[in-house]
């Protein structure tokens, strides 16, 4: 009975450490829910989001390199401290400038047509593009990838929106 009382009490330990590790990489979702600009939820793009503090002690949380791209357009005259990015596998937050990114594929990225995608491993960007294509890319050449896509993401986001409220529109019509 004792010796089950312990293993009882390890199997605790063990889980109660596992919840506070995954609290704690997940941090910044609770801080930051949504999305600065497009208010998407970042706790479903945990393996998108990114997160920019800038040297003047204010950050942003987006979803996404595209809304990252926003931000850091919008504020030209602040300098980024630290750009961090969710690692594509484990889906913690990884130093984005030291990151190993695909660019392109078969795989969407988020709030853009081509997907840019981050990870903390070379082996696991490795994995992902032999089973998705795209290329290796260092995060210069994926944020300015993030720029040249700009005009038509931004399109592409706005026109779905737009058939998304029509679609809405017809089914308040409906009932």
């Amino acid at each position: 009975m004792r010796r089950a009382l312990i293993v009882f009490f390890q199997i605790a330990v063990f889980f109660i450490f596992i919840a506070n590790v995954q609290a704690q990489v997940k941090e910044d979702i609770h801080l930051h829910k949504n999305c600065k600009y497009c208010g998407m939820d970042r706790g479903s793009y945990d393996f998108s989001r990114m997160l920019i503090e800038y040297d003047d002690g204010t950050s942003v949380a987006v979803c996404s390199i595209h809304c990252a791209a926003v931000d850091l357009a919008n504020n030209i005259d602040k300098s980024p401290k630290t750009i961090k990015a969710g690692d594509f596998s484990t889906k913690e937050l990884i130093d984005a400038e030291k990151a190993f990114w695909i660019l392109g594929g078969s795989k969407p990225g988020v709030m853009s047509k081509r997907g840019k995608w981050a990870f903390a491993k070379k082996e696991d960007a490795e994995s992902f593009m032999k089973s998705n294509g795209g290329n290796m890319a260092d995060f210069e050449v994926v944020m300015k990838a993030a720029y040249e896509d700009m005009y038509s993401d931004t399109k592409m986001i706005r026109d779905k929106r737009k058939m998304k409220r029509s679609q809405n529109k017809m089914q308040e019509h409906k009932h």
